[in-house]
């Protein structure tokens, strides 16, 4: 999938492109009837609320569920980032977040790429989120937030924030929050809110800043992220676990465009469980192990 010359230059004022429907229901519902057998384990892979037993985040799917491998190599999911990027590209992190109804928390102000700098020493920005709704998203199920044009800012300091949710972000100050807010327009456009029936993408650079609210409502909000880096630029420590800061730098092979309708052979090596290796961490510059 190539990108028109148009959004190329959407993308660098704004920051991201959506695509309604961009999947076919049929094609969602693929990955839709895959989420629970995936929630219901209790493993590390699945981070839950907080006081609850909702899940959060689930991570490294495609290394356990064959639907979303095939949706790992899916060329309408990464082909528009190696076009933008002009690289080959592998797979960072791969997370199933689930603003379930009632029970989703907020995703406070935040870059991505803070969260990658910090923990896994990603030496730039060369590296974006791809993401496919798999419910309606609506004004009322906590939509996802940008500020367009915030990328543009540059990478931003943010501090670990520990205690709110479930899951430590690295978060920005609400001051400058409601500067770049003011930047974008204000009440006239400084924030907006992609919504769109199930199946439909954004795709979004790695320091567009945003967030969501908690989900209030009885609809549950569910999204597939992607998050693909550039193989030249790929991260240089293993603070994380393997389950979400990945450390095989291996360029993704696209599949066929109809590969979640059609049999597509994928490998799934962790469908039995997370090996030893997934949870070992290390502090150490892999730069400065390899010299």
């Amino acid at each position: 999938m190539k990108l028109t010359p148009e959004q190329r230059v959407q993308f660098e004022h704004d920051g991201y492109l959506f695509f309604p429907g961009h999947f076919t229901p049929e094609e969602t519902r693929v990955l839709t009837d895959a989420v629970p057998a995936l929630y219901s384990r209790r493993e590390a892979f699945n981070v839950r609320e907080k006081g609850s037993d909702a899940v959060r985040t689930n991570f490294a799917a495609h290394l356990i569920s064959e639907p979303f491998a095939r949706l790992a190599r899916h060329p309408r999911m990464v082909g528009p980032v190696m076009d933008l990027f002009e690289e080959e590209v592998y797979m960072h992190q791969f997370k199933i977040n689930g603003k379930m109804a009632f029970e989703g928390d907020v995703w406070q102000w935040h870059q991505d790429y803070g969260t990658w700098l910090n923990d896994d020493l990603m030496p730039t920005e060369r590296a974006m989120n791809v993401a496919i709704f798999l419910d309606d998203v609506s004004e009322f199920n906590g939509p996802l937030m940008f500020i367009p044009g915030s990328h543009r800012k540059g990478v931003i300091e943010a501090q670990h924030d520990l205690t709110t949710t479930s899951y430590p972000l690295w978060t920005i100050d609400h001051a400058l929050i409601r500067q770049l807010v003011d930047r974008a327009g204000g009440k006239h456009g400084g924030i907006v809110a992609p919504k769109g029936p199930a199946g439909s993408m954004i795709l979004f650079h790695s320091c567009l800043v945003h967030a969501s609210g908690s989900n209030l409502s009885p609809f549950n909000r569910v999204a597939v992220y992607l998050s693909l880096c550039a193989v030249s630029n790929h991260i240089r420590r293993f603070k994380r676990p393997e389950y979400i800061a990945h450390r095989d730098f291996t360029p993704i092979a696209l599949l066929r465009d109809d590969c979640l309708l059609k049999p597509c052979p994928v490998e799934t090596p962790w469908k039995d469980g997370l090996p030893d290796s997934a949870l070992r961490t290390s502090l150490e510059n892999i730069d400065t192990v390899a010299a």
